[in-house]
């Protein structure tokens, strides 16, 4: 999962990329980047590390230009080098840079073809690559000296055409303008809005409401499913639907781990979409059990608080915070091996003995993934004197991996594949244990919603979306994913050497 931006401003727009980045901080921690335009000329500042890392204040004074896009990567299946971190760069046609989130389910196919029949060379590993000189290269057959609003879009049809899976991304034509663009079912998330200036009018591309609001940016809307919205330097705006097929079916992992609460995904409130899971858990909870005994309602923290407090406040029972969260330590989600993700949950979270002693407490989480986090917090209650430890996931259990973007574990790793929730109790040593109803997920993120859409849904019930997905390509992608495959590849086989990326800032253009 990542986080994009792109920005077509009056003046510079260094400072309001840095500061949409740090607001999308919560999709990608492994690496950082911000690519300019000023003059026909790139400037780029990108490394390994969190936003506040990789930009210091000489980055951000050579980051000139009135128009840029930005990247927050976490690594799926690929190197996590610094050669892979984003923005990425093709000098022909023109120079573009672009910034990807998802994942090409045909990225071997296509890389095949880019280098016997498009004659490009790819440098490392990763699909953005694979994408970027796909668009590159339907944008230079149409041969065009200088490119118009129409050529961008002809050359996203043919990415449409050729490209399959999930992809928001943002591109930068050096001179022109910045483009973005949504695959044809919409997977992952993409909007933009505008912001008055004396100036004149400046326009966002971005993963999430929140980078826009962030930057006092009104939203516009989401990005269609196959739309491409193009804003040229001079910051005029055009869209065009660039696929003949296009049906809106988001990821729903998007409400209910990925994005922020203050977030509207496809015109649906985040914040309210966890709401209604925590309603509609209170709801099953009191079909199953309408005489618990559950004593108080205690989220894990963060993404579980809001489902958690309506929870409690339909149950008619107490909400207390019984978790404190040490906020300098990464999401054990991202981290990328089982071994230091179970020695991160004791660094990162600490009962408080006062909330849990002679009590029956029901836990409540986002999801359950792997199961070894959920196992200690448990534990860790228990430690702190709890009589019972109910569990409770606003989501129902993850028995399929993802391949649109989300680095689940290989499917050998889910605690939940091909387990009864019994089993599943039994594995994370809950008193007892709920998860939320599919179809109860699905009317919680819809609700709201004025745009009729499906969602995707493939982590629960295991069909994707994209018709493509075989048991050999789940097989090889297990290799690439499973922890053991993590811990050989470390940092990354990059082919670039440290020192070529270690420059601050790289002139792209007399680069070449």
């Amino acid at each position: 999962m990542c986080g994009i931006v792109g920005l077509v401003g009056k003046s510079n727009v260094n400072l309001s990329l840095y500061d949409s980045l740090t607001v999308l901080q919560h999709r990608g921690q492994d690496a950082a980047g911000i690519v300019t335009s000023d003059k026909g000329k790139l400037y780029l500042r990108k490394d390994n590390g969190l936003v506040r890392d990789v930009f210091r204040t000489s980055h951000m004074r050579q980051l000139t230009g009135n128009m840029g896009i930005g990247h927050v990567r976490y690594p799926t299946a690929g190197s996590s080098g610094p050669a892979q971190a984003q923005p990425l760069y093709v000098n022909s046609p023109y120079g573009i840079s672009l910034a990807h989130n998802g994942n090409l389910t045909n990225s071997e196919d296509l890389s095949n073809d880019i280098f016997r029949d498009d004659l490009r060379h790819l440098n490392t590993d990763s699909d953005s690559e694979v994408l970027l000189n796909v668009f590159a290269h339907e944008l230079q057959i149409l041969n065009k000296i200088k490119p118009t609003a129409e050529d961008v879009f002809t050359a996203i049809e043919g990415v449409h055409r050729r490209c399959r899976g999930a992809y928001a991304a943002v591109a930068m034509l050096v001179g022109y303008g910045i483009v973005g663009f949504r695959d044809k079912y919409g997977i992952r998330p993409l909007v933009f809005g505008k912001r008055r200036t004396r100036k004149g009018d400046e326009y966002m591309i971005a993963s999430e409401s929140v980078a826009l609001d962030s930057q006092g940016f009104k939203l516009i809307r989401d990005v269609a499913p196959g739309e491409a919205v193009y804003i040229d330097q001079d910051g005029n705006l055009e869209t065009r639907i660039c696929s003949d097929e296009s049906k809106l079916t988001p990821c729903i992992f998007e409400h209910v781990y990925f994005a922020r609460p203050d977030s509207m995904i496809d015109g649906v409130s985040v914040y309210k979409s966890r709401l209604r899971m925590g309603e509609k858990l209170a709801q099953k909870i009191m079909l199953e059990r309408p005489d618990h005994d559950i004593h108080v309602v205690i989220p894990i923290p963060d993404t579980s608080r809001t489902a958690a407090v309506e929870l409690a406040n339909a149950l008619g029972v107490k909400y207390r915070e019984g978790f404190v969260k040490n906020r300098y330590i990464g999401r054990t989600f991202i981290m990328p091996g089982q071994s230091q993700r179970k020695k991160s949950v004791k660094q990162k979270l600490n009962a408080t003995p006062l909330e849990f002693q002679d009590k029956n407490v029901l836990l409540v989480d986002d999801s359950i993934v792997r199961g070894t986090t959920c196992k200690q917090i448990i534990d860790m209650a228990r430690e702190a004197g709890a009589r019972n430890v109910y569990f409770c996931s606003a989501a129902p259990p993850v028995r399929y991996p993802n391949v649109y973007g989300i680095d689940m574990p290989a499917v050998n790793e889910l605690i939940a594949h091909g387990k009864t929730v019994e089993e599943i109790r039994e594995a994370i040593g809950a008193d007892w244990l709920i998860f939320q109803e599919l179809e109860d997920l699905i009317a919680s993120c819809a609700e709201g919603s004025i745009i009729p859409m499906d969602f995707e849904c493939s982590v629960f019930n295991g069909e994707y979306v994209t018709s493509d997905v075989s048991e050999q390509y789940l097989s090889n992608l297990e290799q690439k994913r499973n922890d053991q495959a993590k811990r050989k590849r470390g940092t990354g086989n990059s082919m670039l050497s440290n020192s070529e990326e270690d420059e601050d800032i790289l002139d792209l253009h007399n680069a070449g």
